[in-house]
């Protein structure tokens, strides 16, 4: 046989294959199947294997799909196969290229570590973060229904976060779930004392509905009605009791109003009816008295107004808003009658006339002697004496106008 040279390895002349690195030569094989050339191409084609296997490592690292724990585990194969590769190449470019690969595993590695220390940390933030708000929602909502789709809404949120560290994740958990059974156990003894709330209350409106129907046969309508009134008060003041019960015992308590307002509205609307017939017997009477107005015969005036009064008192009531109107009206014609009669008692009464005429007389003689006095005093030039006459004047003959028509009507 022949031998065969490469920059990377020969065969010397007994088929003996050899590779050369920068440690030396070394055997890796011998070829007896053909020509020296042909081990060559052989050893050279088991290099390319060997160096598209590299070449795919280093692309998945360039391209970052591969994780640093299996690219590590790779390389270092790939290094022991080098060392000991039965081919011929570059075996040294080849190492040198695993070892640079080792290098960006280890930056790789870090890296990885650094963005899952930052992951691990955002995720701590986002589960304390939950953890506070339940937290928060378990010491102090009073909203019930909402609070408790918020707590439930946090533990999916829980779930759909990141892992944190796993020290840390535990204790965080411990408080979520302290959160959510704190909050749990607050609701239901809320509900409880709310449930007992209710039971006194239906208890207290039970009797309230107790007492409403007592009292819905009831005629003495005054007192009832405020007695219906004070009840409807402690109604409303009781609070509520549970929907079904409130709703059975609202339709009792005003079932029994009901039928006692009903019974009184008819009450009232017969009493009402009387009244106004009552009141059109006085309207006939107050029309009849007008007509003895005015006053010409004193005798037969009273004796009908005595007439109509006994008949007025007779007829009985009348409804609230005409009263008014008739006792004025009838009290107009008493008031004319009573005129009546204190004139004509003035008339005869001889002691009153008397007084009459005097004072008449003695204002006409008081005037006579002031204009006497008013003409003494211009005759002097006396403008204040004159002043005082005219004012002294002027008051006597309104006071004598008065006393003349007095008089007038003792001698009418």
């Amino acid at each position: 046989m022949t031998t065969a040279n490469d920059p990377w390895g020969r065969v010397d002349a007994d088929g003996t294959v050899y590779v050369r690195t920068a440690d030396g030569e070394r055997v890796i094989g011998s070829w007896a199947a053909g020509s020296p050339e042909e081990a060559l191409a052989f050893f050279h084609r088991k290099f390319d294997a060997l160096d598209t296997e590299v070449a795919l490592i280093e692309q998945r690292m360039s391209a970052t799909e591969i994780a640093p724990a299996q690219a590590q585990a790779t390389v270092q194969r790939l290094l022991r196969t080098v060392a000991d590769a039965n081919c011929i190449g570059d075996l040294d470019s080849l190492r040198v290229r695993l070892e640079a690969l080792t290098t960006a595993v280890d930056a790789r590695r870090e890296e990885v570590k650094a963005a899952r220390e930052h992951a691990r940390s955002e995720a701590r933030g986002v589960k304390e973060r939950i953890v506070e708000e339940a937290e928060h929602i378990a010491a102090e909502a009073t909203h019930w229904k909402a609070s408790g789709e918020r707590m439930a809404e946090l533990l999916e949120e829980w779930k759909a976060a990141p892992h944190a560290d796993r020290a840390v994740e535990a204790v965080l958990w411990k408080r979520l779930s302290a959160a959510r059974n704190a909050f749990t156990k607050r609701r239901k003894a809320y509900f409880a004392s709310l449930e007992a709330e209710r039971e006194g209350v239906r208890v207290r409106k039970e009797k309230l509905v107790e007492e409403a129907e007592a009292l819905a046969g009831s005629t003495d309508w005054g007192p009832t009605t405020s007695a219906y009134r004070e009840l409807m008060r402690q109604w409303k003041d009781a609070g509520r009791a549970g929907r079904d019960a409130e709703a059975e015992l609202w339709k009792r308590f005003r079932d029994a109003q009901d039928k006692f307002f009903a019974a009184r509205t008819e009450v009232f609307a017969a009493k009402e009816s009387e009244l106004r017939s009552h009141a059109g017997v006085k309207e006939q009477l107050l029309a009849e008295a007008q007509g003895l107005l005015p006053v010409t015969d004193l005798r037969a005036a009273r004796s009908a107004l005595r007439s109509i009064q006994e008949r007025w008192e007779q007829a009985g009531s009348v409804p609230r808003e005409m009263r008014e109107q008739l006792e004025s009206g009838l009290r107009r014609v008493e008031d004319a009658v009573r005129k009546a009669e204190d004139t004509q008692w003035r008339r005869s009464n001889p002691e009153a006339l008397a007084r009459a005429e005097g004072t008449v007389n003695q204002l006409r003689a008081a005037i006579t002697s002031l204009e006497a006095q008013l003409a003494r005093a211009r005759d002097r030039g006396d403008a204040s004496g004159a002043r005082k006459a005219e004012e002294a004047l002027a008051a006597r003959r309104s006071w004598l106008e008065e006393a003349e028509r007095t008089l007038a009507e003792f001698s009418g």
